[in-house]
């Protein structure tokens, strides 16, 4: 089967902006293919306000979450591989989801089922903080 996260992404960010709310997702910016503002990174992750007023051009897809932005007023294009999308949540009461692990999803490094010898090498378990 598909991962369901694009599909659960574009479900919740609808579900936010039909009670006005703000969508955030946090990213993890150390995942293959993320572009995404090197100066906003903090601990290896990001926050990213995708509101219609944010950004223009969202485009969830099922392979990654596009639109372009404005940084500290320069302009970017952001690109997001869907497995580095850690949650999706409403600014102003915090609820949404958190992402974890999906049989038959790519894992961070490419194609094929998500591992956990990630771990095991060493490598730092992704963290969320709640943002407010």
């Amino acid at each position: 089967m598909n991962p369901s996260r694009p599909y659960l992404l574009r479900a919740l960010n609808e579900w936010i902006l039909d009670n006005h709310l703000t969508p955030y997702v946090v990213v993890d910016a150390g995942i293959k293919g993320v572009e995404v503002p090197s100066d906003y990174v903090s601990n290896g992750q990001i926050v990213l306000n995708i509101s219609p007023g944010a950004v223009k051009g969202l485009l969830i897809s099922n392979d990654a979450l596009e639109f372009s932005a404005r940084f500290g007023g320069v302009p970017m294009q952001v690109y997001v591989p869907v497995q580095a999308v850690m949650a999706i949540y409403a600014k102003e009461n915090g609820q949404g989801m958190v992402f974890g692990a999906e049989p038959g999803a790519p894992g961070p490094d490419g194609p094929g089922p998500a591992s956990s010898d990630s771990t095991s090498s060493g490598a730092k378990k992704p963290s969320l903080k709640v943002v407010k």
